[in-house]
């Protein structure tokens, strides 16, 4: 998926390109890498930087949120349920400098009681293969039992690892936060350690330059307009399980996921039955899936309330990130068992 809002076409745009390539030096190697080439529009600094990064922790850290705000775009979905984050979501943070390639995760967690839980710990743990940088995120006020896990899983790899300290602005006496630097330093050898606030923007600037510092020199992994590897599909159903974990809090715990079963982009055309023009649109069906019946009800709501208010916030956020008109219809089914049932957890995309 790329930049929403970036620039349209202009005469030195892949269309215009292909034309002149077809009717002039098609043969020439030179015009035939810069037709390929994915950072064309944009000027990359001597000594580039571009490299893999992880965003590992424990649940509820602020991960997502991290990744969210260091890139400017919400991608990976946020609440205040620890393991909100199911899937490994790739963001891309370009500039003239660098591109780091973010890895959230979810968070890494002793207790693996159904079959999901052990595929989410196994995809987070799987994201410290082949990445160029760690960022190790903790809470800036509580040190537990799965910050030591996390810590045990990055210590059997060799990787570069970033401390970040998180909600930093939350400390009451900021005197505190040096004595908690130096306990971490004494428990592991980090190349940084930066406190920061994901939230509210602070030292972001400062852990940009860190994570820029450690990166290897290289060309652009993905077009440096692009945000994420993710598709319009995947994205559509990790903002409606949002949209239900924050609406139904603790009601309807992890027995719950989406499934787009239609994605249907409509151009902007003439109404054959009245002949008025109508914008384009993107059509998506989704289904709802819940382990249980009482579940149902939760989700949708008394009068189907809920279940409304879910669809009108989802397509509000999915208009924002996609810069198009939605039409959502959402359907709500139960499905016994499937966050313990490993066919089940293929078919559903885990």
């Amino acid at each position: 998926m790329k930049r929403v809002g970036s620039e349209g076409a202009d005469p030195e745009s892949t269309d215009s390109e292909s034309t002149d390539l077809e009717s002039s030096d098609l043969e020439s190697d030179t015009a035939i890498e810069d037709f390929f080439a994915p950072t064309k529009h944009t000027h990359l600094n001597d000594g580039f930087k571009a490299g893999y990064v992880a965003i590992v922790g424990r649940p509820n850290v602020g991960k997502s949120t991290l990744m969210n705000h260091m890139l400017g775009q919400k991608l990976s979905i946020t609440s205040r349920k620890p393991q909100t984050t199911r899937h490994r979501i790739h963001g891309i943070l370009s500039n003239d400098e660098m591109q780091a390639v973010f890895v959230d995760t979810p968070g890494i967690h002793r207790n693996e009681v159904r079959a999901i839980n052990e595929r989410m710990n196994k995809a987070a743990v799987s994201a410290l293969v082949d990445v160029d940088l760690v960022l190790f995120v903790v809470d800036s006020d509580q040190w537990r039992d799965d910050d030591l896990l996390v810590l045990q899983k990055i210590g059997s790899t060799d990787l570069n690892v970033v401390l970040v300290i998180n909600k930093a602005d939350t400390l009451k006496d900021k005197g505190t936060l040096l004595p908690l630097i130096e306990t971490f330093s004494d428990s592991f050898d980090f190349a940084d350690i930066v406190p920061v606030s994901a939230l509210k923007n602070q030292n972001l600037d400062r852990l940009q330059e860190v994570i820029a510092s450690h990166l290897p020199v290289a060309t652009p992994i993905y077009d440096t307009e692009q945000i994420t590897d993710r598709s319009e599909r995947f994205l559509a159903s990790e903002i409606i399980r949002e949209k239900i974990m924050r609406s139904a809090g603790d009601e309807v715990p992890y027995d719950l996921t989406v499934q787009i079963d239609e994605f249907k982009d409509e151009a902007a055309h003439n109404d054959p039955k009245t002949g008025r023009p109508r914008k384009a649109c993107t059509f998506i069906d989704a289904t709802i899936y819940v382990e249980r019946s009482g579940q149902k009800a939760i989700v949708i709501g008394d009068k189907g309330q809920r279940i409304k208010q879910v669809g009108m916030d989802a397509r509000k956020d999915m208009e924002l990130l996609f810069g198009k008109k939605i039409m959502l219809t959402l359907w709500v089914k139960i499905k016994r068992g499937w966050s313990d049932d490993e066919r089940a957890l293929t078919s559903l995309g885990y």
